[in-house]
């Protein structure tokens, strides 16, 4: 068995560590100036590695301040089923070939990645929104998808072992179960499924579109890419990730990058029989849509998707304070709170409660609201007008129902994005807010008496994504670990209270409404969804 020898990017933790913080400032501000002087091109789809053109464009511009990164190709229907037959013509090939030179191939891609890594976190923080730190923390986690599953590839000998069963000298007249017999070579092998519908969201259009595309490809399996391209756009993220793919030497039709509507694009990816699976990160409405269209007609389709989260923290008596207020800070209001794991609700003793909230407002305070590629910005813009609209509603409905304890307000940074201020509310757990996933900076307060009620509310709810704890009480730990109904769990982490995954560290997986496999990312078991189980016996 190959030794797995794989290990993080880190690539901020390691400026800072070996002093080297101003040279990463100054590759990033180099990248982005590079970047914003490249916009405004007119950009292709690429099916079977060759240009694809639709009779319209989609424009993308940044939610920074509206400058236009590119003109994209409004796939339909049509593009999608060009780039289906594509993926399924390649796959015979890709699929026979030895898993140790797909692995080269993606081994090759990562280190291009890698030289690459602030010109791509560039794209992605004027495509997004997000800061210099959180953009290059994504590519780097890229790249550790990739090592990472090439690793388990060559760990697990390509998923294929062997076994035998010895001959018996007994002989019968017909055959039974367990009856003996002649000697057989048995090999059990993993084996993938044929063409994956990858859709991506906007918010790690990097991270996540590379983890799904490559657990698929890996696998040996062919792919049609859908970026996000309505509303909340990353198209010329995709695009990076497309050009980086084919430089590595992935043969044409492997992976298909196609852009538009999810109407068109998404829906026939999810319709036509020649697709065998879906990987999907979106909301649970949409993932849930596309399993039961497909299921309703019949199809055994397979789905690989993460649905978002409604994620709480509790923050006992017993609690370090300014851990769980340095935790429960980021973990919310990081990128803006538009993530499916970001922290939207609060669970406090009522004995801190005042102290907790006073340390928490002063915390939030020192988040710098406004450019994200400037140095020292935490939080950047909301991706879209629908997004800042869903943010204002919120606050109406806190307002009238509970008490807005921070922020609530747009923020006026002369440009043309939807700035806000993260907001702190308080409100009762029945309340609207605490049960729907808003994806925005937005952390509901509620107090409790006694640990089993702050459980009992962390669990009142559809979603089962993300969860933290602070208590320094062992009973405490060890009863919200053995009762909290989420995958990714964190006690006492002051980094984050609910974000922040690692790559072969924690393995970010979804229970209830948040997934549907009970298999995350970034774990030793997330290949094996994209491959099916198949035993042949020869006899001698």
């Amino acid at each position: 068995m190959a030794k797995n020898s794989f290990g993080n990017e880190s690539t901020y933790a390691k400026a800072l560590e070996s002093g080297k913080e101003a040279e990463f400032d100054a590759l990033f501000d180099g990248a982005a100036n590079a970047a914003r002087a490249s916009f405004g091109a007119t950009h292709p789809m690429f099916i079977g590695g060759k240009e694809a053109y639709a009779q319209e464009q989609l424009v993308e511009r940044s939610p920074i301040d509206g400058v236009v990164i590119g003109k994209f190709q409004k796939g339909m229907r049509e593009h999608a089923k060009a780039a289906i037959s594509s993926a399924k013509q390649a796959f015979m090939q890709w699929h026979s070939m030895d898993y140790r030179d797909r692995v080269a191939i993606f081994m090759k891609a990562a280190d291009i990645f890698s030289k690459r890594k602030f010109q791509v976190a560039a794209v992605l923080s004027n495509e997004n929104g997000k800061s210099r730190y959180e953009s290059v923390g994504e590519v780097d986690e890229a790249i550790d998808f990739i090592h990472y599953y090439a690793s388990e590839m060559l760990s697990n000998n390509g998923f294929v072992r062997k076994t035998s069963l010895q001959a018996s000298t007994a002989k019968v007249n017909a055959g039974f179960q367990g009856a003996p017999g002649s000697a057989e070579k048995v090999t059990i092998s993993m084996k993938p499924y044929g063409v994956f519908g990858v859709i991506s969201p906007f918010n790690f259009p990097i991270s996540i579109s590379v983890g799904m595309s490559v657990g698929a490809m890996i696998t040996g399996n062919t792919v049609v890419f859908k970026p996000s391209s309505t509303d909340n756009m990353s198209m010329l993220t995709g695009l990076e990730i497309y050009r980086i793919f084919a430089e590595a030497g992935l043969p044409a039709g492997v992976f298909n990058y196609v852009t538009g509507p999810g109407s068109e694009i998404g829906d026939e990816l999810n319709v036509n029989t020649a697709v065998s699976g879906i990987a999907f990160t979106g909301s649970k409405s949409t993932g849930m849509g596309m399993i039961a269209r497909a299921y309703n007609a019949g199809q055994q389709k397979i789905y690989v998707v993460e649905m978002g989260g409604k994620n709480p923290a509790i923050v006992s008596k017993y609690a370090d304070i300014d851990a769980a207020v340095s935790g429960c800070a980021s973990a919310a209001f990081g990128y803006a709170g538009q993530k499916c794991s970001a922290l939207s609700r609060v669970y406090v003793h009522e004995s801190i409660k005042e102290l907790f909230i006073s340390k928490l407002i002063e915390k939030v305070r020192t988040f710098n609201v406004g450019n994200p590629l400037q140095k020292g910005v935490y939080i950047g813009p909301l991706i879209s007008e629908s997004a800042f609209k869903r943010y204002a509603d919120a606050i109406e409905k806190a307002k009238a129902s509970g008490r807005i304890l921070y922020g609530g307000n747009k923020v006026d940074t002369g440009m043309s994005g939807y700035y806000v201020e993260p907001a702190i509310i308080e409100l009762r757990h029945d309340h609207e807010l605490f049960h729907r996933e808003l994806f925005a900076p937005i952390l509901a307060v509620d107090s409790f008496k006694e640990f089993p009620d702050a459980l009992r509310m962390a669990n009142d709810t559809e979603y089962g994504l993300t969860a933290g704890l602070y208590s320094e009480n062992r009973r405490e730990i060890k009863e919200f670990s053995d009762s909290i109904e989420a995958g990714v769990v964190y006690i006492n982490r002051a980094i984050s209270a609910t974000t922040g995954a690692i790559v072969g560290m924690h393995t970010f997986v979804g229970w209830k409404g948040s997934g549907l496999t009970g298999k995350g990312t970034g774990s030793r078991f997330y290949l094996q969804q994209f491959m099916r189980e198949q035993s042949v016996s020869l006899t001698k």
